[in-house]
């Protein structure tokens, strides 16, 4: 898969919320950082980490404004914006990092603007 449409498919499975099929994007040992959290290590950590975040906000939908793909490295600057479980409206701005290699993402990394709410 190039990698142009590895970051798509990313945030597409996130916004359709399947994450049987982001499993099957990330390798076993993939490592995402998300701000104010500890490393998420491994699959199955990232995978609950979705569902956690999916029950707190059970509408938030992802916008890709720009993207840069570099040899295996990818970055996505992102809009988006949805609700919290309370009904309190929601949305940010940030950039993504995506590493893949042979096909599944190795490595995740956020940036975003507003963290006061995580």
């Amino acid at each position: 898969m190039q990698d142009e449409q590895s970051v798509d498919q990313f945030f597409e499975i996130v916004n359709r919320r399947e994450l049987s099929k982001l499993g099957k994007l990330l390798s076993e040992s993939a490592e995402f950082y998300f701000p104010k959290t500890q490393p998420l290590l491994g699959r199955e950590k990232i995978i609950q980490f979705f569902r956690i975040l999916f029950r707190q906000y059970p509408e938030l939908v992802f916008e890709i404004k720009r993207k840069i793909i570099q040899k295996g490295w990818m970055a996505a600057h992102w809009v988006n914006q949805g609700a919290n479980r309370n009904g309190d409206q929601y949305n940010n701005e940030g950039v993504t990092l995506l590493e893949m290699q042979d096909g599944k993402i190795t490595f995740i990394s956020d940036f975003f603007k507003d963290t006061e709410k995580f």
